[in-house]
């Protein structure tokens, strides 16, 4: 069985807001990612080894972040699949 593309009213909007919210938090990864290098940077100039691993920890979120939101639809289409097979 395949999802019903046209059978709730305001499916548009929510497809435009979820868009949205993929927008924000591609730019909130963002954001993070310059946040914790400029962190990574200073601290390893400075020699504090604790800032500098969060500095470090804060990109590798960061990337993880924007990797599942870029990925979200692939995701969800992928286990979509699963799930029709069961």
């Amino acid at each position: 069985m395949t999802s019903n593309q046209s059978g709730l009213p305001g499916l548009a909007v929510v497809r435009e807001v979820v868009g949205a919210l993929l927008t924000w938090g591609l730019v909130a990864c963002v954001a993070g990612l310059v946040v914790s290098v400029i962190v990574w940077a200073l601290a390893s100039r400075q020699g504090n080894y604790a800032a500098s691993s969060n500095g470090k920890n804060g990109v590798l979120i960061a990337a993880g972040g924007a990797l599942l939101i870029g990925g979200a639809n692939a995701i969800v289409a992928f286990f979509s699949t699963m799930g029709s097979r069961i």
